[in-house]
């Protein structure tokens, strides 16, 4: 028997469940505007980048609380959580290409909620671990979501700007990690998880509420094993980073495990270049501009990740500050990222292009690091070494991370904003992991306080050279003077997109 309802027959069985759906779909609201679009998809943002980094404050407390004091073990909380987000943001995002966009983004926010209430529930290490990967595939699903969302309803005038204000969101939000941590910590290490259940809860429902439908187009199956790849060769490399000073250097344990995972990264290329359908298409590529931030992105990730856990656990470990205070202190440098992020970065590239403003930035950021090597002392001294050094890594973030996030997704055509997006937070992912694992590497486990002096200012030295190199690739592979092209990208008709230069 059926009922008709709103002009619908509906089977008598299937009456209880549309009539609810029916219910709850009168409750959404006129779509929002692009503005509020940017909004809402940036409380999603904030969640996936604070947690980032939320925890490196957390990690001393978390370490006596599991009784666990190995820092290359506690390393795995962070990069347990970065490695899987990067190997999975461009599998989603190509997933995310297929499906309305707003549900991508609102399964992604729930599952990361879901997740964060696990992981402050956690009984040990393990565990943590464990909720932090599903954390993390949470937080891959809804970020390619969120900039596509962000990119399809902004007018084409006013992407660059939507997309450095959700990165500059973005980055303001994971260098604010520890300062939110230091407040959470004095409560307890399981509130820098549980803070995320009421604005992930938030997000969902005026999401849900509010977002406009974005459709997906055909696309084919995504690459699994090409993530499958880039995901264990990621982690060996960072495995053999983290546990290379108690293997040793030159024993035949390390060398293997770098071999293999430079192996699987090589494996990784290889299919990439010759696969039907790859991960992501490596004509992406061969768009200028888009190639030139990718690669910024990955160099200057390395150098911000290892940046962020070098000074927290130099104010906790070497100058036995609290978390609070710690968290207090690092307050000015992330002011600076939405301050230049927002205000200056735009004026800046079109008078500079974005080449010049990588380099200014991530010159800025080198000399902050540079400063706190000169100055670092056993002796408490915030406003001679750490506040200058702050103010000076905050303007570099401000200035570098938007450029190169606006100028790779504005390089793009329509059709792989999804895609081109995850590969850049791929690649930002990427590097977090492989910074966070080069600093461990670098300053072992120093016995005493003179020699933890030296490991940092070995530790802080490597660093600012990294962001040296990040400033020549931008200055070099997004020169001025040469048009932006979308060479070999296939447009939706299916006909190549007129390139402007050779690839």
């Amino acid at each position: 028997m059926r009922v008709m309802i709103a002009g619908k027959e509906v089977p008598k069985s299937d009456l209880l469940g549309y009539l609810t759906m029916w219910k709850l779909s009168q409750m959404r609201r006129q779509d929002a505007s692009a503005p509020l679009v940017l909004v809402i998809v940036c409380a999603g943002v904030v969640l996936a980048s604070l947690d980032l980094f939320i925890v490196n404050l957390a990690l001393p407390s978390m370490a006596r609380d599991l009784h666990q004091h190995s820092l290359s073990t506690l390393s795995w909380v962070l990069n347990g959580y970065a490695i899987v987000y990067a190997a999975l943001l461009v599998l989603f995002g190509r997933l995310s290409e297929a499906r309305a966009r707003q549900n991508g983004f609102l399964i992604g926010a729930l599952v990361f909620t879901v997740a964060s209430a696990a992981c402050g529930a956690a009984p040990n290490l393990g565990t943590l671990i464990a909720f932090r990967v599903v954390q993390a595939m949470g937080a891959a699903l809804l970020t390619p979501a969120s900039l596509s969302l962000v990119l399809a309803t902004a007018s084409p005038e006013r992407r660059p700007g939507a997309v450095r204000a959700w990165t500059a969101v973005g980055g303001a939000a994971a260098a604010f990690g520890p300062v939110v941590g230091g407040f959470l910590v004095a409560l307890s290490w399981r509130w820098v998880f549980y803070v995320n259940v009421p604005i992930g809860l938030a997000a969902v429902l005026i999401g849900w509420l509010r977002l406009p439908n974005v459709p997906g187009h055909p696309v084919k199956r995504p690459d699994a094993v090409g993530a499958a790849l880039v995901t264990a060769g990621i982690a060996l490399l960072s495995l053999g980073l983290v546990e290379a000073n108690s293997w040793g250097w030159g024993t035949g344990r390390l060398i293997l495990t770098l071999a293999v995972a430079a192996a699987l990264i090589g494996a990784f290329v290889i299919h990439l270049t010759r696969h039907h359908n790859p991960l992501f298409d490596p004509d992406l590529l061969r768009v200028r501009a888009f190639r030139g931030a990718a690669l910024v992105s990955l160099v200057f990730s390395i150098a911000f990740g290892a940046m962020l856990l070098s000074i927290v656990l130099w104010m906790q470990d070497a100058w036995g500050w609290s978390a609070l205070q710690t968290g207090l202190a690092f307050a000015p440098g992330p002011l600076m990222v939405p301050l230049f992020g927002l205000v200056f970065t735009g004026p800046l590239i079109s008078r500079f292009g974005p080449g010049r403003v990588i380099a200014a930035g991530s010159s800025m950021y080198a000399l902050g690091i540079t400063w706190w090597l000169l100055r670092a002392s056993l002796r408490p001294d915030y406003l001679g070494q750490v506040l200058p050094g702050t103010l000076l890594t905050g303007v570099g973030v401000g200035l570098t991370m938007p450029t190169f996030m606006s100028t790779g997704a504005g390089a793009l055509p329509p059709q792989a904003f999804a895609t081109g997006s995850a590969v850049l937070n791929m690649l930002r992912q990427v590097g977090l992991a492989i910074g966070v694992s080069v600093f461990v590497a670098v300053v072992g486990v120093p016995r005493t306080g003179s020699a933890q002096l030296v490991a940092w200012q070995h530790g802080w030295g490597v660093i600012a050279a990294i962001a040296g190199l990040a400033a020549l690739v931008g200055a070099v592979a997004l020169r001025a003077g040469r048009p932006a092209d979308t060479a070999g990208m296939p447009a939706p008709s299916g006909h190549a997109v007129p390139v402007e230069e050779p690839a």
